[in-house]
Protein backbone atom coordinates (compact mmCIF):
# COMPACT_ATOMS: atom_id res chain seq x y z
CA UNK A 1 0.00 0.00 0.00
CA UNK A 2 1.38 3.37 -1.06
CA UNK A 3 1.80 6.04 1.56
CA UNK A 4 -0.24 9.23 1.56
CA UNK A 5 3.03 11.11 1.11
CA UNK A 6 3.81 9.23 -2.13
CA UNK A 7 0.34 9.88 -3.56
CA UNK A 8 0.49 13.58 -2.68
CA UNK A 9 3.94 13.91 -4.24
CA UNK A 10 2.71 12.35 -7.49
CA UNK A 11 -0.29 14.69 -7.64
CA UNK A 12 1.92 17.74 -7.07
CA UNK A 13 4.37 16.59 -9.74
CA UNK A 14 1.57 15.94 -12.27
CA UNK A 15 0.00 19.31 -11.55
CA UNK A 16 3.33 21.05 -12.02
CA UNK A 17 3.86 19.32 -15.36
CA UNK A 18 0.44 20.44 -16.61
CA UNK A 19 0.97 23.96 -15.34
CA UNK A 20 4.40 24.18 -16.97
CA UNK A 21 3.03 22.90 -20.25
CA UNK A 22 0.12 25.30 -20.11
CA UNK A 23 2.36 28.30 -19.45
CA UNK A 24 4.53 27.38 -22.39
CA UNK A 25 1.55 27.21 -24.75
CA UNK A 26 0.22 30.46 -23.38
CA UNK A 27 3.58 32.16 -24.00
CA UNK A 28 3.57 30.83 -27.57
CA UNK A 29 0.15 32.31 -28.20
CA UNK A 30 1.20 35.66 -26.81
CA UNK A 31 4.37 35.92 -28.91
CA UNK A 32 4.12 39.08 -31.06
CA UNK A 33 4.02 38.74 -34.85
CA UNK A 34 7.06 40.07 -36.72
CA UNK A 35 6.79 43.78 -37.50
CA UNK A 36 7.87 44.56 -41.07
CA UNK A 37 8.52 48.03 -42.47
CA UNK A 38 7.25 46.91 -45.89
CA UNK A 39 5.05 43.90 -46.57
CA UNK A 40 2.45 42.53 -48.96
CA UNK A 41 -1.32 42.55 -48.58
CA UNK A 42 -3.91 40.95 -50.85
CA UNK A 43 -7.00 42.65 -52.26
CA UNK A 44 -9.64 40.46 -53.97
CA UNK A 45 -9.66 42.74 -57.02
CA UNK A 46 -6.12 44.11 -57.18
CA UNK A 47 -4.19 41.11 -55.90
CA UNK A 48 -0.95 41.64 -53.99
CA UNK A 49 0.23 45.16 -53.19
CA UNK A 50 2.80 46.90 -50.96
CA UNK A 51 1.97 48.43 -47.58
CA UNK A 52 3.98 50.05 -44.78
CA UNK A 53 4.28 48.78 -41.21
CA UNK A 54 0.83 50.15 -40.34
CA UNK A 55 -0.89 48.66 -43.38
CA UNK A 56 -1.01 51.90 -45.37
CA UNK A 57 -1.06 51.43 -49.14
CA UNK A 58 1.96 52.47 -51.24
CA UNK A 59 1.75 53.81 -54.79
CA UNK A 60 3.65 54.26 -58.08
CA UNK A 61 3.52 57.43 -60.22
CA UNK A 62 3.38 57.02 -64.02
CA UNK A 63 5.50 60.14 -64.50
CA UNK A 64 8.50 58.41 -62.87
CA UNK A 65 9.62 55.96 -65.59
CA UNK A 66 13.23 57.13 -65.26
CA UNK A 67 13.29 56.17 -61.58
CA UNK A 68 13.24 59.74 -60.25
CA UNK A 69 10.51 61.57 -58.32
CA UNK A 70 8.57 63.90 -60.66
CA UNK A 71 5.88 64.82 -58.14
CA UNK A 72 6.54 68.57 -57.97
CA UNK A 73 4.75 71.67 -56.73
CA UNK A 74 1.62 70.95 -54.68
CA UNK A 75 1.79 67.30 -55.74
CA UNK A 76 3.79 66.24 -52.69
CA UNK A 77 1.00 67.44 -50.36
CA UNK A 78 -1.32 64.79 -51.78
CA UNK A 79 1.36 62.21 -52.48
CA UNK A 80 3.89 62.24 -49.60
CA UNK A 81 7.07 60.27 -50.11
CA UNK A 82 7.56 56.95 -48.37
CA UNK A 83 10.91 56.18 -46.78
CA UNK A 84 12.51 53.75 -44.35
CA UNK A 85 15.85 54.73 -42.85
CA UNK A 86 18.56 52.07 -43.13
CA UNK A 87 16.28 49.50 -44.71
CA UNK A 88 17.49 45.90 -44.32
CA UNK A 89 16.27 42.53 -45.54
CA UNK A 90 14.92 41.70 -42.08
CA UNK A 91 12.51 44.65 -42.36
CA UNK A 92 10.76 43.13 -45.40
CA UNK A 93 7.81 40.77 -45.28
CA UNK A 94 7.59 37.41 -47.11
CA UNK A 95 7.61 37.68 -50.89
CA UNK A 96 9.75 40.83 -51.03
CA UNK A 97 13.42 40.89 -52.06
CA UNK A 98 15.86 43.41 -50.61
CA UNK A 99 17.56 43.64 -54.03
CA UNK A 100 14.41 45.27 -55.46
CA UNK A 101 14.65 48.29 -53.14
CA UNK A 102 16.68 51.46 -53.53
CA UNK A 103 16.42 55.15 -52.75
CA UNK A 104 16.27 58.54 -54.44
CA UNK A 105 15.95 62.13 -53.27
CA UNK A 106 12.65 63.92 -53.87
CA UNK A 107 12.49 67.42 -55.42
CA UNK A 108 12.08 68.80 -51.89
CA UNK A 109 15.22 67.04 -50.70
CA UNK A 110 13.54 64.20 -48.82
CA UNK A 111 14.92 60.65 -49.01
CA UNK A 112 12.49 58.27 -50.70
CA UNK A 113 12.41 54.50 -51.01
CA UNK A 114 12.05 52.92 -54.46
CA UNK A 115 10.79 49.49 -55.48
CA UNK A 116 11.97 47.96 -58.77
CA UNK A 117 13.11 51.47 -59.68
CA UNK A 118 9.76 53.13 -58.93
CA UNK A 119 9.66 55.78 -56.17
CA UNK A 120 7.07 54.89 -53.51
CA UNK A 121 4.38 57.27 -52.24
CA UNK A 122 1.51 57.52 -49.78
CA UNK A 123 -1.84 59.10 -50.67
CA UNK A 124 -3.29 62.03 -48.70
CA UNK A 125 -6.78 62.68 -50.15
CA UNK A 126 -7.24 66.07 -48.46
CA UNK A 127 -3.65 67.21 -48.89
CA UNK A 128 -2.99 66.85 -45.17
CA UNK A 129 -3.87 63.42 -43.80
CA UNK A 130 -2.69 60.13 -45.24
CA UNK A 131 -5.42 57.65 -46.08
CA UNK A 132 -6.21 55.17 -43.34
CA UNK A 133 -4.59 51.72 -43.19
CA UNK A 134 -6.37 49.24 -45.43
CA UNK A 135 -7.70 51.90 -47.82
CA UNK A 136 -6.77 51.97 -51.53
CA UNK A 137 -8.37 55.25 -52.58
CA UNK A 138 -5.35 56.43 -54.59
CA UNK A 139 -5.40 53.70 -57.22
CA UNK A 140 -6.01 55.02 -60.76
CA UNK A 141 -6.27 58.66 -59.63
CA UNK A 142 -6.02 60.80 -62.78
CA UNK A 143 -4.97 57.64 -64.64
CA UNK A 144 -1.40 58.15 -63.43
CA UNK A 145 -1.31 56.87 -59.85
CA UNK A 146 -1.42 53.12 -59.26
CA UNK A 147 -1.13 50.84 -56.28
CA UNK A 148 2.42 49.49 -55.96
CA UNK A 149 2.38 45.80 -56.86
CA UNK A 150 5.21 43.25 -56.85
CA UNK A 151 4.13 41.46 -60.01
CA UNK A 152 3.08 43.91 -62.72
CA UNK A 153 3.84 42.67 -66.23
CA UNK A 154 2.76 46.04 -67.67
CA UNK A 155 3.09 49.58 -66.35
CA UNK A 156 1.62 52.80 -67.75
CA UNK A 157 4.07 55.69 -68.08
CA UNK A 158 4.03 59.31 -69.25
CA UNK A 159 7.23 60.55 -70.80
CA UNK A 160 8.75 62.58 -73.59
CA UNK A 161 9.59 60.50 -76.65
CA UNK A 162 13.25 60.94 -77.56
CA UNK A 163 14.35 58.96 -80.59
CA UNK A 164 17.63 57.28 -81.33
CA UNK A 165 18.45 60.42 -83.32
CA UNK A 166 18.30 62.49 -80.13
CA UNK A 167 15.24 64.49 -81.27
CA UNK A 168 12.01 64.94 -79.33
CA UNK A 169 8.76 63.58 -80.73
CA UNK A 170 5.09 64.05 -79.90
CA UNK A 171 2.48 61.29 -79.64
CA UNK A 172 1.77 61.49 -83.39
CA UNK A 173 5.51 61.02 -84.06
CA UNK A 174 5.97 64.50 -85.45
CA UNK A 175 8.86 66.52 -84.06
CA UNK A 176 8.14 68.45 -80.89
CA UNK A 177 7.76 68.42 -77.13
CA UNK A 178 5.00 66.75 -75.14
CA UNK A 179 4.54 63.64 -73.04
CA UNK A 180 3.14 60.41 -74.44
CA UNK A 181 1.33 57.77 -72.39
CA UNK A 182 2.54 54.29 -73.26
CA UNK A 183 3.40 50.86 -71.82
CA UNK A 184 6.57 49.51 -70.24
CA UNK A 185 7.40 46.37 -68.33
CA UNK A 186 7.49 46.36 -64.52
CA UNK A 187 10.90 48.07 -64.42
CA UNK A 188 10.10 50.85 -66.87
CA UNK A 189 11.56 49.30 -70.02
CA UNK A 190 9.65 50.60 -73.06
CA UNK A 191 7.48 48.24 -75.13
CA UNK A 192 7.03 48.53 -78.91
CA UNK A 193 5.02 47.00 -81.72
CA UNK A 194 6.30 46.27 -85.22
CA UNK A 195 4.17 48.02 -87.86
CA UNK A 196 4.49 45.06 -90.26
CA UNK A 197 3.09 42.51 -87.81
CA UNK A 198 -0.51 41.33 -88.03
CA UNK A 199 -3.01 39.96 -85.53
CA UNK A 200 -1.24 37.47 -83.25
CA UNK A 201 1.50 37.06 -85.82
CA UNK A 202 5.14 38.03 -85.30
CA UNK A 203 6.59 38.83 -88.73
CA UNK A 204 9.95 40.01 -87.46
CA UNK A 205 11.61 37.43 -85.22
CA UNK A 206 13.65 34.69 -86.89
CA UNK A 207 14.35 31.24 -85.46
CA UNK A 208 18.13 31.59 -85.18
CA UNK A 209 19.57 34.51 -83.18
CA UNK A 210 22.91 34.06 -84.95
CA UNK A 211 21.51 35.05 -88.34
CA UNK A 212 22.75 38.00 -90.38
CA UNK A 213 22.43 41.32 -88.51
CA UNK A 214 21.23 39.56 -85.36
CA UNK A 215 17.69 40.87 -85.80
CA UNK A 216 16.46 39.22 -82.63
CA UNK A 217 19.13 40.94 -80.58
CA UNK A 218 18.03 44.38 -81.78
CA UNK A 219 14.36 43.77 -81.02
CA UNK A 220 13.97 40.99 -78.44
CA UNK A 221 10.43 39.84 -77.81
CA UNK A 222 8.72 40.58 -74.50
CA UNK A 223 8.92 37.01 -73.34
CA UNK A 224 6.15 36.34 -70.82
CA UNK A 225 2.58 35.10 -70.68
CA UNK A 226 1.85 36.78 -67.33
CA UNK A 227 -0.93 39.39 -67.41
CA UNK A 228 -0.84 41.64 -64.33
CA UNK A 229 -1.75 45.18 -65.35
CA UNK A 230 -2.78 48.50 -63.76
CA UNK A 231 -6.48 48.84 -63.01
CA UNK A 232 -6.87 51.40 -65.84
CA UNK A 233 -6.29 48.64 -68.39
CA UNK A 234 -8.49 45.77 -69.55
CA UNK A 235 -6.50 42.61 -68.93
CA UNK A 236 -8.64 40.78 -71.48
CA UNK A 237 -6.90 42.80 -74.21
CA UNK A 238 -3.66 40.99 -73.35
CA UNK A 239 -2.67 37.46 -74.35
CA UNK A 240 0.40 35.51 -75.44
CA UNK A 241 1.50 33.82 -78.64
CA UNK A 242 4.21 31.22 -79.14
CA UNK A 243 7.21 32.34 -81.21
CA UNK A 244 9.74 29.58 -81.92
CA UNK A 245 9.05 27.97 -78.56
CA UNK A 246 8.89 31.23 -76.56
CA UNK A 247 5.85 33.03 -75.17
CA UNK A 248 5.45 36.61 -76.42
CA UNK A 249 2.99 38.97 -74.73
CA UNK A 250 0.49 40.72 -77.00
CA UNK A 251 -1.84 43.71 -76.63
CA UNK A 252 -4.87 43.99 -78.89
CA UNK A 253 -3.22 41.12 -80.76
CA UNK A 254 -0.03 43.15 -81.39
CA UNK A 255 3.13 41.24 -80.37
CA UNK A 256 5.32 43.37 -78.10
CA UNK A 257 9.08 43.93 -78.22
CA UNK A 258 11.95 45.68 -76.44
CA UNK A 259 14.68 47.76 -78.15
CA UNK A 260 18.28 46.88 -77.34
CA UNK A 261 19.50 50.51 -77.26
CA UNK A 262 17.08 51.43 -74.46
CA UNK A 263 19.87 50.89 -71.97
CA UNK A 264 18.53 53.29 -69.35
CA UNK A 265 15.23 53.15 -67.49
CA UNK A 266 12.60 55.22 -69.32
CA UNK A 267 14.41 55.35 -72.69
CA UNK A 268 12.28 55.10 -75.85
CA UNK A 269 14.88 55.40 -78.61
CA UNK A 270 13.27 52.75 -80.80
CA UNK A 271 10.68 55.12 -82.28
CA UNK A 272 13.35 56.61 -84.56
CA UNK A 273 15.06 53.39 -85.60
CA UNK A 274 16.07 52.42 -88.23
CA UNK A 275 15.06 55.87 -89.48
CA UNK A 276 13.33 58.89 -87.95
CA UNK A 277 9.54 59.00 -88.46
CA UNK A 278 8.14 61.86 -90.54
CA UNK A 279 4.39 61.27 -90.82
CA UNK A 280 2.70 60.74 -93.14
CA UNK A 281 5.49 60.09 -95.65
CA UNK A 282 7.69 58.11 -93.25
CA UNK A 283 5.58 56.41 -90.59
CA UNK A 284 6.98 55.11 -87.32
CA UNK A 285 8.07 51.53 -87.92
CA UNK A 286 8.40 50.74 -84.22
CA UNK A 287 5.72 52.73 -82.32
CA UNK A 288 5.39 52.50 -78.55
CA UNK A 289 2.40 50.54 -77.22
CA UNK A 290 -0.49 52.76 -76.15
CA UNK A 291 -3.83 52.04 -74.49
CA UNK A 292 -6.04 53.39 -77.27
CA UNK A 293 -4.17 52.12 -80.30
CA UNK A 294 -6.12 50.22 -82.93
CA UNK A 295 -6.16 46.44 -82.84
CA UNK A 296 -3.65 44.63 -85.04
CA UNK A 297 -4.91 43.98 -88.56
CA UNK A 298 -5.65 40.46 -89.76
CA UNK A 299 -3.42 39.30 -92.57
Amino acid sequence: MKSLFSISSAVILFTAMISGSGCKKSNDRMAPAPSFQVSLKVDPNLGQYLVDKDGRTLYFFSNDPDGMNHCTGQCDLYWPVFNVTNLSASMLGPGLSFADFGSVTSPTGKPQLTYKGWPLYYFAPDGMNQEAPGKIQGDNVNNVWFVAKPDYSIMIVNAQLVGNDGLNYKSDYTSGNGTTTYFTDDRGRTLYTFSHDSANRNNFTVPDTATVNNYNRFWPIYETDKVVVPSALDKNQFAAITVFGHKQLTYKQWPMYFFYLDSTKGSNKGIAFPEPPAPPTTPCIWPVVTKNQAAAPHS
